[in-house]
């Protein structure tokens, strides 16, 4: 089987050392490049990064050269993974697509644009066949972008839970840990003994990007899933995990062993074709009053979200999910995104 051969932009970063990790191993993902702000290129990985993951560099991965973002370092690859910041991944990202390089990436940059697939694999893989409607633009390449961390893992629970009852207003409000505004992202005194309850820009995101993901595929054009929902998005001092306590107003009461039932029982593409990164249960549901935490229930398979303390009471049904913002949520979704476009015969 042939290897698809990968490099990584944003290498050093949080996002990126978990792409490294998930790479190392992987049966026919290859990564054959790092990429990094133009201070690094041309030194060893190894010298370039602050490496904050468990365990050591992955020896071949320690060794390389960190390349440029520019299209000439990218061209003898098949897709290029990104994980660069939304300030720089714009420009980059654009560049590279525009001179025929594949892209996957997790910025926010053209991530609500009509013709950039939207991909959190389990909920829609199938939109990403919008990327070919990106050839109308003059791009050489595609770009499929992967959702906000904390849409990805609220997504991923609601998809069931909004195809099982009938729904009005949707209330959110999130408890995301410090780790998803990056590793120097927030001074440790403004987090220490402190919430912050408000993330810029998050709250429209959540909202947004669900309707996106969570919409149809009509005669090739994409129809966004309309959503009355109202969203708060909290900081809090955690170092990883991205939790959301979720309402949704019901026409009647719900009937909750069925809507456990149809929890527990979803799966997608990625399960019934195995795929390497796919997780076997993709929500894992917790029984317990006092679960999911981060500190309990992350750490094993963590591209699953964990989903708990749900209630129907008259017209409200109450869950809390919990996901890993920086696997789930970022380095984990890549891969399998590929993964899937592979399954496609689009990799």
């Amino acid at each position: 089987m042939d290897k698809i051969r990968v490099s990584l932009l944003g290498s050093t970063g949080m996002v990126g050392q978990k792409m490294v990790k998930i790479l190392s191993n992987h049966p026919y993902i290859e990564l054959v490049k790092v990429s990094g702000s133009p201070p690094k290129v041309g030194k060893r990985y190894a010298e370039s990064v602050k490496w904050v993951e468990e365990g050591e560099i992955p020896e071949q991965v320690a060794e390389m050269r960190m390349v440029s973002t520019e299209p000439t370092d990218h061209r003898d690859v098949d897709f290029v993974l990104s994980a660069l910041p939304n300030d720089v991944a714009e420009g980059a990202e654009l560049k590279l697509v525009k001179e025929g390089v594949n892209v996957i990436s997790n910025a926010s940059p053209f991530r609500m644009d009509e013709d950039v697939p939207l991909i959190n694999p389990e909920l829609n893989w199938n939109h990403i066949e919008l990327a070919k409607e990106q050839r109308r633009r003059g791009w050489k390449g595609m770009m499929i972008k992967n959702p906000n961390c904390t849409s990805a893992i609220l997504s991923l629970a609601m998809k069931p839970v909004l195809e099982s009852v009938e729904h009005g207003r949707i209330y959110i409000t999130t408890m995301q840990s410090v780790s998803g505004a990056g590793y120097s992202g927030l001074p440790f005194m403004a987090m220490q003994d402190n919430v912050i309850p408000y993330i810029k820009g998050e709250e429209e995101k959540v909202h947004k990007e669900s309707e996106k993901m969570l919409g149809t595929l009509e005669d090739g054009k994409l129809k966004r899933r309309v959503l009355d929902m109202e969203v708060t998005t909290v900081r809090v001092p955690v170092r990883v995990g991205h939790m959301g306590v979720i309402t949704v107003e019901t026409k009647s009461e719900v009937d909750v062993d069925y809507l456990k039932k149809s929890l527990r029982e979803f799966k997608s593409l990625p399960q019934q074709r195995n795929l390497p990164t796919a997780p076997r249960s993709p929500i894992i549901l917790r029984d317990e009053e006092d679960r999911p935490q981060p500190a309990r229930d992350l750490g094993q398979d963590d591209m699953a979200v964990h989903v708990g303390r749900i209630r129907s009471t008259g017209k409200a049904l109450r869950l809390v999910v919990l996901g890993n913002n920086l696997v789930r949520g970022a380095a984990g979704i890549t891969v399998l995104t590929l993964e899937v476009m592979r399954e496609l015969g689009m990799a």
